[in-house]
């Protein structure tokens, strides 16, 4: 049994240091394809124009991704067994949201990251490989890693990983303001993102910014994981630092990304690459082109260490989600003995099956995360109730949201609702 601190103690800055890990693995998981390709597309076609857009998307996501974490500090479980609590239709609500997407998005983010590790690292090094066989490495050598260095090693790497993220991009970012085009080359009016026109575009941008709701249970079982690793559970007040500084690390990640976009990008006129592998190597190409060849090691630093941790933090999510949401369709509480080797089953189940997808269908994914984006359109509302019920209903009275929390959430509720409609009415539409 895990040694659990005074929930509302004051947190000394070892404390916080200390308990940094599972937001850090949420904010990897959330900067990927949402930031380096919407986001900066955002910018390089609107310039600043959806910046607010960015931030609401942002808001209105922010309290029942928080609940995963509130929830597991506050009674040592994960969000699963709270759906287990609530009943099994909750359980495989949430099972068929992951599995219909799992496979789908590891192929998808593996195949941009190795997409930008051929078009950048092959500029440097004397290789010449298949995007494929690109693929095959960069999804062994984090199998090697979360494999042989479980839960503690992936917390420490992707430390470092983001260390490296947040400093190529705040420089990127930076380097860009000052040392970019001159003014006179950005046009003053900015186009408006409203319209029939965009309106796919915009739903894609908010609905996946910064990240899925089903994203809550991986967060809530990494903090019971980062307890166990650390020898005691995780309080309350740490829980939800650590959340909100993954969550905030995000959030401004995806604000740089649009910045760098409508610094770089907007108004050359340029049309822009339809996927997102294509449109990350024009970033990093008219970056170049812009400021200097001498600048492409450092925003293709920043585009690879964006997706790779991606890659990375999906491939561990994933099974580990699934795991739970099996064992918990079953009706069975936490089996800390069959734990490791359901978690081993659906990793390399997902590796072997999202590489297959990749290797056979390549550039044509997009139908299939055509279809994983609707199921998560379609679902964020359900999931965002069913987060709320778990949090006022299940956890102790001390630990649930407060009145104004309550109300951000009821009124986020709403707004997904209507977003999801306008996204079927949309799709039919089409």
């Amino acid at each position: 049994m895990l040694d659990n601190p005074p929930v509302r103690q004051r947190l000394t800055w070892q404390q916080c240091l200390a308990c940094i890990g599972p937001g850090i693995l949420l904010a990897g998981a959330a900067i990927g394809v949402s930031h380096l390709v919407q986001a900066t597309r955002a910018g390089a076609e609107f310039g600043f124009g959806m910046l607010g857009l960015l931030i609401l998307a942002c808001l209105t996501k922010y309290p029942f991704l928080e609940f995963g974490p509130r929830y597991a500090a506050a009674t040592g479980e994960d969000l699963v067994e709270g759906y287990r609590r609530l009943g099994k239709w909750a359980v495989w609500v949430c099972a068929l949201v992951t599995f219909g997407s799992m496979f789908i998005i590891m192929a998808a983010v593996t195949t941009v990251t190795a997409a930008l590790a051929k078009f950048v690292l092959e500029l440097y090094l004397p290789v010449a490989l298949s995007p494929v066989l690109w693929s095959a490495l960069i999804i062994a050598a984090c199998l090697m890693l979360l494999v042989v260095g479980r839960y503690r090693v992936l917390e420490r790497t992707m430390k470092w990983v983001m260390g490296v993220l947040l400093v190529c991009t705040v420089a990127a970012v930076v380097i860009a303001a000052t040392g970019g085009r001159a003014p006179a080359a950005v046009p003053v009016e900015i186009p408006a993102w409203w319209g029939a026109a965009n309106f796919g575009f915009v739903l894609a941008f908010m609905g996946w910014m910064p990240i899925p709701l089903d994203s809550a249970i991986w967060n809530s079982i990494w903090v019971r994981e980062h307890g166990a690793a650390a020898g005691r559970a995780m309080t309350l007040r740490e829980a939800l630092f650590d959340y909100r500084l993954g969550y905030l690390t995000a959030a401004a990640v995806a604000v740089l990304f649009l910045a760098l976009g409508a610094l770089v990008m907007f108004g050359r006129g340029e049309d822009l690459a339809a996927g997102g592998a294509g449109f990350a190597q024009q970033l990093i190409t008219v970056y170049g082109q812009t400021l200097g060849a001498w600048s492409v090691p450092l925003i293709g630093a920043a585009a690879i260490a964006t997706m790779l941790s991606t890659t990375l933090v999906v491939l561990d999510a994933f099974p580990r989600a699934m795991h739970r949401l099996t064992e918990a369709a079953r009706g069975r509480a936490p089996a800390e003995g069959k734990g490791r080797r359901g978690y081993l089953g659906w990793l390399l189940a997902q590796a072997a099956v999202g590489f297959g997808i990749l290797a056979f269908y390549g550039g044509g994914l997009r139908a299939m995360v055509d279809l994983a984006t609707t199921l998560s359109f379609l679902t964020a509302p359900v999931l965002a109730v069913i987060n709320y019920l778990v949090i006022t209903r299940l956890a102790p009275p001390d630990a649930r949201p407060g009145r104004a929390m309550r109300w951000l959430s009821l009124g986020s509720i709403v707004f997904l609702l209507v977003f999801s409609a306008a996204y079927l009415v949309w799709l039919v539409g089409r």
